[in-house]
């Protein structure tokens, strides 16, 4: 299960994407704070911290004991979004979701494939179609990352979401029908069809024009 990281901010009273720009070049990223029973807090924290957390961490949603310097409190914390610059991938945003310890949360995690499919050694091509699982549960059993083995698909056979072994107190959100994987049958290319010569009305070859 995931441990919840520590991190700091400060309240942010600046709004507006000139302000919001300003921030990011002094090194600070903006960010808001909300859930069910608190009052959306907007707020500003270091990049430097954010990205070491990040870095750290196999999904962008992590849990964090956020605590807000200037007002003094912490807040059991979900990171529910990250926004990032289309170009340069900077992070420019965060969005906190503030839960309690018995709060049932939802959240996408990175799903990995582990083993060699049987599938794959009998010439099959392994195709991995889910990368993100959306599950439930408390924030206590929050996984940082799902792994799956593969090695008994079988040629021609799937891995489906309900076949996949989760941790307790996790739950998937989506239907357990959908195919996670699958390894696939080699494709053949068919052989190049040769044209016949074309024939004159007399049943020649034609000749080609001079």
């Amino acid at each position: 299960m995931s441990k919840a990281q520590s991190l700091t901010a400060h309240s942010r009273k600046r709004s507006g994407s000139g302000a919001l720009n300003s921030l990011r070049r002094e090194g600070l990223i903006p960010g808001v704070v909300y859930g069910k029973s608190v009052p959306s807090i907007n707020v500003r924290l270091k990049a430097k911290e954010v990205e070491t957390i990040l870095n750290h961490s196999a999904s962008d949603q992590i849990l964090v004991n956020l605590t807000i310097e200037d007002s003094n409190e912490t807040k059991l914390a979900l990171i529910q979004d990250v926004q990032h610059n289309p170009l340069t991938g900077a992070i420019i945003h965060l969005d906190f979701h503030a839960i309690r310890e018995d709060e049932v949360i939802h959240a996408n995690i990175p799903l990995s494939l582990t083993g060699d499919a049987a599938g794959v050694k009998a010439g099959g091509l392994l195709e991995h179609l889910i990368h993100k699982l959306a599950i439930t549960c408390l924030p206590k059993d929050l996984p940082e990352a799902i792994q799956v083995d593969v090695s008994t698909i079988a040629l021609g056979g799937a891995l489906h979401i309900r076949e996949i072994p989760l941790p307790q107190g996790v739950r998937a959100i989506a239907d357990g029908d959908i195919i996670v994987a699958l390894v696939s049958e080699p494709k053949v290319s068919a052989e190049p069809v040769v044209a016949a010569p074309a024939k004159d009305a007399k049943g020649g070859k034609a000749k080609g024009k001079k």
